[in-house]
C-alpha cells in the first residue's frame, strides 16, 4: 500500500508561488516508480500537471504545456516526498491538486494517465487571485 498526504495549497495573488509536498507512507522507492501530480476543479476532468520517475535524480520529468516553465517536480528521497513548486501563479492555475503514485507491477496506461495511477492522495486546494 502506497499513502499519500499533500499539504502546502493555500491561497496567493497572481504572480505568486507556492510548493506542494506528497508524503509517501510506504517504502516508497521500491514500490512505487513514478509520482505525479494532478489537478481538478469542478466540472473539468482531472488534468495531468507533471509526473517524475522516482529514485532517480529528478531529470526524468514531464509537464503539461499549461505549466511548462513555471511549475517544477521533484523529490527527496530520503523523506519519500514529491514537491511541485509553482511559480508566476495564473488565476486559471486555481483547482485541487492532488499527487498519485503508481506502483509496480500495477497496470500500465503511460504516466500521463490517470488510469496508471492506483494510488491517490486527499488533494489540497490551491486558489489564485488576480
Amino acid at each position: 500500500q502506497v499513502q499519500l498526504v499533500e499539504s502546502g495549497g493555500g491561497s496567493v495573488q497572481a504572480g505568486g508561488s507556492l510548493r506542494l509536498s506528497c508524503a509517501a507512507a510506504s517504502t516508497y522507492i521500491w514500490e512505487t516508480q513514478y509520482m505525479a501530480w494532478f489537478r481538478q476543479t469542478l466540472g473539468k476532468e482531472r488534468e495531468v500537471i507533471a509526473t517524475i520517475k522516482t529514485g532517480g535524480d529528478d531529470s526524468d520529468t514531464t509537464y503539461a504545456d499549461s505549466v511548462q516553465g513555471r511549475f517544477t517536480i521533484s523529490q527527496d528521497n530520503a523523506l519519500k516526498t514529491t514537491y511541485l513548486q509553482m511559480i508566476s501563479l495564473k488565476p486559471e492555475d486555481t483547482a485541487t491538486y492532488v499527487c498519485a503514485a503508481y506502483r509496480a507491477g500495477d497496470s500500465w496506461y503511460g504516466r500521463r494517465d490517470p488510469r496508471t495511477y492506483r494510488y491517490w492522495g486527499q488533494g489540497t486546494q490551491v486558489t489564485v487571485s488576480s
